[in-house]
């Protein structure tokens, strides 16, 4: 009996392992992120690509505000080229962290997606942190 599940034949192993292996090189993930960011370098810079408003309302605790539209050269001036940066904004039904790293890579740097956003960061039972961006 064929359904939406089972109408399509799964993809060779192969093949799917070259495609999941490859999310990895766009996408991280909440608790990936926490993780390093437990660390003294995490190796990246974490970018809130929501209105100010939004960030200070509540925020992963380290990440900069830099709204997706502002992502312009001389706002990154002060990190070098080689700078990671991870972006997020609400979670899965917010565009604003494809649209920042989209930006990102148009200026030609190195750019991973916090999949899951603030609603990810929440589910995972992280906590937030609060006020406007010193940054």
């Amino acid at each position: 009996m064929s359904n939406a599940v089972t109408q399509i034949p799964a993809a060779p192993s192969a093949l799917a392992l070259q495609h999941f292996e490859a999310t990895f090189a766009f996408e991280t993930d909440c608790w990936d992120t926490h993780d390093a960011l437990q660390q003294e370098s995490p190796g990246f810079v974490l970018i809130d690509a929501r209105s100010p408003a939004l960030y200070e309302r509540g925020h992963v605790p380290g990440a900069v505000n830099i709204p997706h539209g502002k992502l312009i050269e001389s706002r990154l001036a002060k990190y070098p080229a080689s700078t990671l940066f991870v972006v997020y904004c609400a979670g899965p039904h917010c565009n604003g962290a494809a649209r920042a790293a989209v930006r990102l890579a148009r200026l030609g740097r190195p750019v991973k997606l916090m999949a899951g956003g603030i609603t990810g960061w929440i589910d995972e039972g992280f906590e937030l942190a609060s006020g406007a961006d010193k940054g």
